[in-house]
């Protein structure tokens, strides 16, 4: 199966569990992955035949930053739910990184993978 990427999506959002993060908006870094056949929109050459990423780039900013989790854990379901549910995407790997959350580290995070038939 083809795959459409987007890499690097640095969004800025409201989350964690601790009183200070609660007072602070703070760059989260997505990875996503989507599982799609690209022969049709190769063939026709049309936008309308493709998995637009950028529609699904503005979407995932617009959920995140209007998002307010303790946990990234739960963003992250949240966000392959809706690539799932409203772009007809069978599978999406899903990387969130939480930059400067570990002195020393430079991100913490999570990596899903989640099927549509999974949900």
């Amino acid at each position: 199966m083809d795959k459409v990427f987007i890499e690097g999506l640095q969004i800025d959002a409201l989350i964690g569990i601790y009183d200070w993060e609660r007072r602070i908006r703070q760059p989260l870094v997505f990875d996503i992955e989507m599982a799609f056949d690209n022969r049709i929109p190769a063939a026709t050459d049309a936008i309308g035949d493709t998995l637009n990423y950028k529609a699904v780039s503005k979407r995932v900013i617009e959920y995140v930053s209007a998002s307010d989790f303790g946990l990234v854990e739960t963003l992250a379901e949240r966000v392959a739910a809706i690539i799932l549910d409203e772009f007809g995407v069978q599978h999406v790997t899903l990387k969130l990184g939480k930059p400067g959350a570990v002195r020393g580290a430079r991100a913490v995070g999570v990596r899903i993978e989640r099927s549509a038939a999974t949900l």
